[in-house]
Order: structure tokens, then sequence, then C-alpha cells
């Protein structure tokens, strides 16, 4: 089969961390909370680097968390290569601003949690090489747990079966992530694949991993500690 682009395309990783601490209990943003020795942003640019030392990371922050996280690579001597950019108001338009930082105008791009340090590099070379031939690879899991529908009127259950737990990353080509993220922001704009659903774009999903958790509570921290032992 003839790929689309040719075998070879420039891989970037925008990797969004503009989280707080509110629902871990600390006043430390929680990218920057550590994990067996390590912030856990830190965990996440490495697992990302383990995949290919040629991956372009944008790492996205507020513009008062970058002197900090400055501060602690050098503190750690974090040598990762990666470029800053600057977070907006929401999820996505710190993502916009992640694309408007790539001069280049073909290529693939991944975006993922900067707090899903748990994520196998595996699974980040899947996305890459599902999205270069389906254009779009979104990571998810399906649900373990029974659900159901609640409305005013009382609740039902659902057949899970139908349903998947989407995760990051989520990885497509430049081209469609331009043309998606140049519509207004809206509410429902909660991942990228929501964006470029809302532009026309069909949704390709890919396996993700239970392990691949989201740090946002005190438990997902204790998790993340066993996982990412050495």
């Amino acid at each position: 089969m003839t790929l689309p682009y040719g075998p070879i395309m420039k891989e970037f990783a925008i990797i969004v961390a503009g989280g707080s601490g509110s629902r871990m209990k600390s006043d430390l943003p929680k990218q920057f909370i550590e994990v067996n020795g390590l912030p856990i942003l830190m965990h996440t640019l490495r697992a990302f680097r383990a995949y290919s030392p040629s991956l372009q990371i944008i790492v996205v922050l507020p513009a008062s968390q970058m002197l900090y996280w400055k501060s602690l690579c050098l503190s750690h001597g974090f040598i990762i290569e990666h470029s800053l950019v600057e977070g907006g108001d929401t999820r996505f338009h710190s993502v916009q601003n992640g694309l408007n930082s790539i001069t280049d105008t073909a290529g693939l791009v991944t975006v993922h949690d900067g707090v899903r340090p748990v994520i196998d590099p595996q699974i980040i070379a899947l996305g890459f090489r599902e999205a270069l031939s389906q254009g779009s690879a979104v990571t998810s899991v399906p649900l373990k747990d029974s659900i159901r529908h609640v409305d005013p009127d009382g609740n039902q259950a659902l057949d899970r079966t139908a349903f998947r737990l989407v995760q990051t990353p989520q990885t497509f080509h430049l081209e469609r992530m331009r043309h998606a993220f140049t519509m207004g922001y809206q509410p429902q704009f909660t991942d990228c694949a929501s964006v470029l659903e809302q532009a026309g774009f069909t949704i390709h999903l890919i396996e993700g991993s239970y392990q691949n958790i989201k740090i946002t509570t005190p438990e997902d921290l204790e998790w993340a500690k066993v996982y990412l032992n050495p």
C-alpha cells in the first residue's frame, strides 16, 4: 500500500501541562509533583523521548510556571530537548498555541496530557503508525464497569460495549489539526478528537492501556508510584 505522504514524515508531540493541584489537595501544580524522585512531567517526557530521539517535543505550560519548570530541569539535571510554549485560557487554546509554534507545513502531531506519565512508548508508536495511514489515531480502552444513563425521569442501563473511555495520546496529520483548530472554541471541545470530529474528520480509535492513568487525585498518585517503579 502506498502511504499518503511517503514512508517518512516529521513527528511532533505537544505535551499539554496546565493543571493546578486542587483535586490533589496540593499547592503545587500536579505536573510538578514528584513521583519516584522525578516530577510527573519529566516522566512523561522521558516516555516520549524513549519512543524516538528525533521526535520534536513541545511542552505547553502557563506563563507563570515556565521559570519554575526551568529551575526543576536544572535541579534534576533534566536534559531531554524540548521547546516551551505559553498555554491559553483553555485546553483548546493551549493546543492551538502548540500548533502555531510548528513551522512545518506537513507532518504528524500527537497531543498528550502532561500528567499521564505511565504511557508506553509502544502506544505512542502505534498512534503515529495508524495516524499515518488513517489520518487519526485516538487512544481508548473499553469500559470495565456497568453504566447507567441518568435523566430527570430516572435512570436506565446502557450497553457498555458500545462505549469507550478516551485517553491520550491523540495523533493526527498536521494539516488536519491546523484546519480543525481554525474553528472558534466551543465548550464541548474536551479533547482534540472532539475538535477534529466537529471539523468533519473521521476519528480512528486505537487500543490504549488501563495503566495509562491521568493523575488527578491522590489515589492516582499512589498508582503512578507503583507503575513507574523501576
